[in-house]
């Protein structure tokens, strides 16, 4: 994302990125979580980093039962979470989402479902397609203790399906979240012909849809 950011020549340059293949151009088939959160009355919120925010964030805007998606940094301080800092990726923020959500809509776990199955690639080790360093990481920040033994139990779940062919890199951390600058959210929406978008996450949105037909808008 940061080349995409910098300047107009950067895009060309990123013409190159076209050719190689990813998994955002499809979903990996991986079943639906043996423990999930129980649904309670009132909205609940997810965090979740899994490379740039923009494509996550237009992946889970168009699930049915999420309310709202933020776009933000976890994992590190108020004072360095902004895009210069985390940037020079010595801030220890992950670039993530926080996605508000209806647990008698969506549960939980099916989030977590999407998030593995197309959202990224849970198997790239500080970083997500033509992204490099740890604030691209895969890290799933639990806003609860039940969230945390359902995320657990699923990444050793999936672990034992070996359904990607590499380990799962995933981990769980801890940290606050703060929103991103305001021209980062709803960036998708806002600027569909962007050449990043076009070539990383409208693929993953496609795959999302085509995956999981009746939790598409």
């Amino acid at each position: 994302m940061k080349t995409f950011l910098l300047s107009i020549a950067a895009l060309a340059a990123g013409a190159a990125l076209l050719a190689t293949p990813g998994q955002a151009e499809r979903a990996v088939r991986i079943p639906a979580v043996a423990q999930d959160v129980p649904a309670k009355p009132g909205l609940q919120t997810a965090v979740l980093a899994g490379g740039c925010f923009w494509g996550m964030e237009a992946v889970f805007q168009g699930v049915k039962g999420v309310r709202d998606v933020t776009a933000g940094y976890a994992g590190g301080t108020r004072e360095t979470a902004n895009y210069a800092d985390v940037s020079t990726e010595r801030t220890r923020h992950a670039e993530a989402v926080k996605i508000t959500y209806d647990p008698r809509v969506v549960s939980y776990g099916t989030l977590l479902r999407i998030y593995f199955s197309v959202a990224h690639d849970p198997t790239q080790v500080d970083g997500q397609y033509p992204d490099s360093g740890p604030s691209y990481r895969s890290a799933i920040f639990p806003q609860t203790p039940e969230q945390r033994a359902v995320a657990a139990a699923y990444i050793r779940q999936l672990g034992g399906t070996k359904a990607f062919g590499k380990p799962i890199a995933t981990k769980l951390e801890s940290g606050p979240f703060f929103p991103a600058e305001a021209y980062h959210q709803d960036f998708a929406r806002k600027n569909p012909n962007h050449g990043y978008i076009v070539r990383w996450d409208k693929p993953k949105v496609s795959a999302f849809k085509a995956a999981f037909p009746t939790l598409a808008r």
